[in-house]
């Protein structure tokens, strides 16, 4: 049986989704105007992109979404706004010595805004050589892209709303939607509540301590452009130096909302509704609050009895108790969930502590979170089976369900874990020598490490990896044919794999 798209129907939703798309551009318009600079780009940018959407529009003016067109919208819709995204700084980078005025480039650093990946290929992030829209909206395309872009088109466009159900499961990340109301679109409109209400809370407190003296360069502009990339765990900052560029006390601030970040936001949600016991009696959060102690405790005494290096921008750790603790749980807490802030060079750390960042960098966040990866939760069921197989050698006769939290699990959600977590793993090691051969074509040296790191950094959306692609590092060196891999890594990885190999499965075999 043929598994059939109605590909203008499709493209007709994707024209609908980039066409919104122009009224987020009005943010970095309007700081555009504050500081006198870039205005004609994203003037420019906004025509474009709303001309663009009108023409897709326009194959399919009375769209029915079903099933397949759910899974080619969802797919398309991502690869359409990093495109589409790209232009701002294609635009900027015109006739100047950019990076970004490379179209490659400017896809990359598109994707990965749009994915929350955070990798980068500015080679030189400072007011100097980028206007502050064009980091502004560097910044927002992260924020845009936290919860979902899918899932804020359903909370506000009620055509998309019909069908929701089928395309937030499609781009929600994580096995199951969890439906919080009877109405999905409302289950949208409730996520993005308290996603938004998180992101002004943060601000608040950011601007805040700059108020109160206690962050000198957390102006008014820092904690918005650090608002929009922390909540949807992304990592881009306007500062260089990444969150390292701050104080203490900021960075001490950062990291609760980074955790928050990778929680379930509908657990917040039934919080919000007064179901305060949701949050403690959920498997998958004592896991994900367990995994980050645990992973943070190894790491603060691998600091703290001398792993890195006393030049460090993190400074000092050796014998240093509060600045092991906050360096390790900051790193921790930043690449288990895939946010990929920084305030210390851990690519400079020494190689056991760089193996333990790198395998709290396949953990992920929770389902239901901005936080990429595996995702907890996963890794529970995965763990469960393998028990589960162990004890029925031992004892074949007896039937073993698996549980999560009291809950039997439905096999058919079980094999579908399994299948992902499978797929996810090959996809990385297929990736991962990919990258490297390509590097050796140019003569790049690039190390074991930091290929495995590259592709599981922009797979898992995570950001920075190890050696030149650290956290201060980039991504610029690497040829055009791999950056163009790792952008299909990223939008891969923020889809989990599964929807786009479904709909090119569905769509070829008979």
């Amino acid at each position: 049986m043929t598994f059939r798209v109605r590909w203008q129907t499709a493209l007709s939703l994707v024209g609908t989704v980039i066409k919104y798309l122009a009224v987020a551009m009005l943010v970095p318009l309007f700081v555009s105007v504050v500081y006198g600079e870039d205005i004609w780009v994203f003037i420019v940018s906004m025509v474009l992109t709303v001309s663009i959407g009108f023409a897709l529009e326009q194959l399919d003016p009375d769209p029915e979404v079903e099933a397949p067109e759910a899974l080619a919208l969802v797919s398309l819709s991502w690869i359409a706004v990093a495109v589409v995204g790209a232009v701002p700084y294609l635009l900027a980078g015109y006739g100047t010595a950019s990076t970004l005025a490379h179209p490659v480039n400017a896809l990359f650093e598109s994707m990965s805004g749009f994915t929350t990946t955070g990798a980068t290929v500015m080679g030189d992030i400072s007011f100097e050589q980028h206007s502050h829209a064009l980091l502004m909206w560097r910044q927002l395309t992260q924020w845009l892209g936290g919860m979902g872009i899918i899932v804020l088109m359903i909370a506000i466009l009620p055509e998309l709303a019909v069908n929701g159900a089928q395309l937030m499961q499609a781009e929600a990340p994580g096995p199951e939607l969890q439906k919080l109301t009877p109405r999905i679109a409302e289950t949208a409109r409730a996520l993005w509540i308290v996603y938004f209400g998180f992101t002004i809370v943060y601000i608040v407190l950011l601007y805040a301590l700059h108020l109160a003296g206690m962050a000198p360069n957390m102006g008014l502009y820092n904690a918005v452009a650090h608002g929009f990339t922390t909540l949807p765990t992304g990592g881009f900052s306007p500062e260089a130096d990444s969150i390292a560029a701050f104080s203490a006390a900021v960075q001490w601030v950062v990291i609760p909302f980074m955790f928050v970040a990778g929680v379930n936001f509908a657990l917040f949600w039934h919080v919000l509704q007064g179901e305060i016991r949701e949050l403690a009696d959920n498997a998958e959060f004592r896991w994900y609050a367990g995994a980050t102690a645990a992973v943070t405790g190894v790491t603060a005494a691998l600091l703290f009895s001398g792993s890195a290096p006393v030049l460090d921008l993190g400074g000092a750790t050796e014998g240093v108790a509060e600045n092991s603790l906050r360096q390790g749980l900051f790193q921790v807490v930043s690449l288990l969930n895939s946010t990929g802030y920084a305030t210390s060079d851990f690519a400079q750390w020494d190689a056991n502590a760089q193996i333990v960042l790198l395998f709290a960098m396949f953990i992920g966040g929770s389902a239901g979170s901005t936080g990429g990866g595996v995702k907890v939760v996963r890794w529970l069921v995965v763990l469960k089976g393998i028990q589960r197989e162990l004890y029925n050698t031992a004892r074949p006769n007896v039937v073993e369900p698996i549980r999560l939290g009291g809950a039997v699990l439905d096999e058919d959600a079980v094999r579908g874990i399994f299948a992902f977590t499978i797929l996810y793993l090959l996809t990385f090691g297929v990736a991962t020598v990919l990258l490297a051969l390509d590097a050796s074509r140019i003569g790049y040296d690039l190390t074991t490490l930091e290929a495995l790191s590259a592709s599981i950094a922009t797979l898992g959306n995570i950001g920075p990896g190890f050696g030149s692609l650290g956290p201060f590092g980039s991504y610029l060196k690497f040829p055009d044919t791999s950056k163009l891999l790792m952008v299909g890594l990223m939008w891969l990885g923020r889809l989990e794999i599964v929807p786009v190999l479904a709909l090119l499965v569905g769509t070829t075999r008979e």
